[in-house]
């Protein structure tokens, strides 16, 4: 696993991007994205609520390949809830394991549950150790922190 800093969009279409989600979905059927980069995804892809929700209604909170090179990263259970360890270390084996059939060589991760949910990103990182080899790269769009 990899640290790097920068613009998560700028890796799009060279490797895959997961965005950190929760597992809400509308009255409407679609996924509540808000804040962070599953709100900044809605800029890219418009549909993104759509797609997303389907897939939470008929497969479960779980990772989803949401095609065009992104992955959802489910972190919390409800779009008001904070943050899960569990749930994270969780999405952590599921986007491992799906890196592995798919193959993938490249995926840019943000540092789970440590932007508007408020976690730390020392208290973060050993839940990901274990499942994320050198083609995982966790992004970071503050250096200083």
């Amino acid at each position: 696993m990899h640290e790097i800093t920068g613009n998560i969009w700028d890796h799009l279409g060279q490797a895959i991007v997961v965005i950190t989600t929760n597992c809400t979905v509308d009255r409407r059927g679609r996924a509540v994205m808000g804040r962070g980069c599953a709100g900044q995804a809605l800029t890219y892809f418009p549909d993104l609520t759509e797609r997303l929700g389907h897939l939470l209604q008929h497969q479960g909170a779980q990772v989803h390949d949401l095609g065009n090179g992104l992955v959802s990263f489910p972190v919390e259970e409800t779009a008001w809830s904070l943050p899960d360890p569990r749930l994270i270390r969780q999405s952590a084996r599921q986007l491992r394991e799906l890196a592995d059939q798919r193959g993938w060589s490249k995926i840019i991760v943000p540092r789970p549950g440590c932007g508007g949910g408020g976690l730390e990103w020392r208290h973060v990182k050993p839940l990901l150790k274990d499942y994320f080899d050198d083609r995982f790269h966790i992004i970071n769009a503050h250096p200083e922190q």
